[in-house]
């Protein structure tokens, strides 16, 4: 079991930059996916990146070249970094982690994996971005 708590959530302007926070309650350097996931009001849940055990990185085509998602093992955390927001990324933006299916020999394919493959979430944090 882990507990996860996100943070660093706001309301900025068009063009601003946020850097969302997930600590773990233990270690999660094992786990096969960690992902950040976001949802609009009155919208479905999106996957919005993900990171894999063996280090690689994911982005939906929505946010590719404008968010990066980063890991620090050391102080169990899972990082966001929000640059050039626009008013569409107003969401509440979700972190999960522990996908049920392990790797495989050829990778952890984190990004292709549906939402319900991870196991614990977080809280939430609000990030809205105001034109």
């Amino acid at each position: 079991q882990v507990q996860l708590v996100e943070s660093g959530g706001g309301a900025v302007q068009v063009g601003g930059s946020l850097r969302l926070s997930c600590v773990a309650s233990r270690d999660t350097g094992n786990t096969a996916c960690m992902a950040w996931f976001r949802q609009a009001p009155e919208k479905e849940r999106e996957r919005g990146a993900t990171r894999s055990r063996d280090g690689r990185s994911a982005h939906s085509d929505s946010v590719k070249g404008r968010f990066t998602i980063s890991k620090d093992n050391a102080k169990n955390t899972l990082y966001l970094q929000m640059n050039s927001l626009k008013p569409e990324d107003t969401a509440m933006y979700y972190c999960a982690t522990d996908a049920r299916r392990s790797c495989n020999a050829i990778g952890c394919f984190c990004f292709s994996r549906p939402a319900n493959e991870y196991v614990y979430w977080g809280q939430g944090t609000q990030v809205t971005v105001s034109s």
